[in-house]
């Protein structure tokens, strides 16, 4: 494998070009795990796909004067709306891991999402941060242990909780069982360390049924409670049908992002960006909707908020970044993909993130109408 660079070189001029430089970096045991898909990864292939069959409607001569790309989510103030969604493990892909990812966070004014399964301390990514974190939630069988993680969360000075309620168990990821994967000894869950786990004898020849891990996965009346344990925004990462993100609202969180978790858990599911517009409709603009899943462009960002998302998160891409060359790489694949942001508004005539708009998409008045 090959070190980790001390420099960009000319060859990556966009975030697909970091993928082969990522791949040579890290075993193949590694490499499937961070880009492997559920069942036959159609899911996972649509997430990209799914932005090429949104065109867009380019205008001219419109003036650009005092553009700007910040806005505003859920009390901050951001560069663009750009986030870097929570991945696991970050020191499989570079042995800063997190602390790397957190440092061009802060570098380039952009959120970072901490994982629950981050391969640091949740306090030590806090203390190496110079910007705004959110800290990603999975509920967790024990829900002392849960109320617990989202005290030390607080402690830390993280913004938000981001609930992820779309992976109760992992799907079955053909590519990771084919490499042999398997985490090193040296990276793990540290942040769950200490929880205990249900105990359950499983029914004879149970698979899934029957087993602890489905019994005590969590359902509405967790998130209902989970409001009550914290002062933090609550967001739901996962949804994926209108009428969960109508249950959402019911429940009291205060944002939504709609994602099929990179298309990990169920192959099937459509891309993110298909799902985007029924689910900005059910929302009705109680809360802010996100979305993740296959953004790899500035343009795609623009899609994202055509269709009504306040912002994207960026998942796998960063994790390639990180891989070829740690802060210095993510920094770098943040900043490219605002400056596509930049010509893509420039170019289909928006001043500012507010004026994004379904008029950014050709012909969007008949696609408007499939909705």
């Amino acid at each position: 494998m090959l070190p980790p660079l001390d420099h960009i070189p000319r060859e990556i001029a966009s975030l697909s070009d970091y993928e082969t430089f990522a791949q040579a970096r890290v075993d193949p045991g590694t490499w499937a795990y961070l880009n492997a898909g559920a069942g036959d990864e159609w899911t996972l292939r649509e997430n990209v796909a799914a932005f090429a069959r949104l065109p867009l409607r380019r205008r001219m001569l419109r003036s650009m004067r005092g553009a700007t790309t910040a806005t505003r989510l859920l009390g901050l103030d951001l560069q663009a709306p750009i986030l870097i969604a929570p991945t696991a493990y970050h020191r499989l892909a570079h042995p800063d891991g997190e602390l790397a990812t957190v440092l061009a966070a802060g570098a380039t004014d952009t959120c970072m999402v901490v994982s629950t399964q981050a391969s640091l301390p949740i306090e030590d990514i806090a203390a190496a941060a110079t910007g705004p974190l959110w800290f990603q939630l999975y509920i967790q069988p024990d829900r002392e242990f849960t109320r617990a993680l989202v005290q030390r969360a607080e402690a830390a000075g993280y913004r938000a909780l981001v609930v992820t309620v779309d992976a109760p168990v992992n799907g079955l990821r053909n590519a990771e069982a084919r490499a042999g994967f398997a985490l090193p000894a040296d990276i793990g869950p540290v942040n769950l360390a200490g929880m205990q786990m249900p105990q359950q004898e499983a029914a004879a020849n149970a698979l899934l049924f029957g087993t602890a891990i489905i019994d005590h996965a969590p359902v509405w009346d967790d998130i209902a409670w989970l409001r009550a344990q914290t002062r933090l925004p609550v967001i739901v990462k996962g949804i994926t049908d209108p009428d969960d993100a109508a249950l959402a609202v019911e429940s009291g969180v205060d944002g939504i992002i709609v994602s099929n978790h990179g298309g990990r858990v169920l192959d099937g599911v459509p891309a993110s960006i298909d799902l985007l517009p029924a689910i900005v409709e059910a929302v009705d603009g109680w809360v802010p909707v996100l979305m993740d899943g296959g953004v790899r462009r500035g343009n795609d960002v623009l899609r994202a908020l055509a269709l009504g998302a306040s912002a994207v998160l960026i998942g796998r891409p960063v994790l390639h970044a990180l891989a070829t060359a740690g802060a210095l790489g993510v920094a770098h694949a943040i900043r490219v993909l605002r400056a596509e942001l930049e010509l893509a508004m420039a170019s289909t005539g928006c001043r500012t993130i507010d004026e994004i708009g379904l008029q950014c998409l050709h012909n969007f008045g008949v696609a408007r109408s499939a909705w």
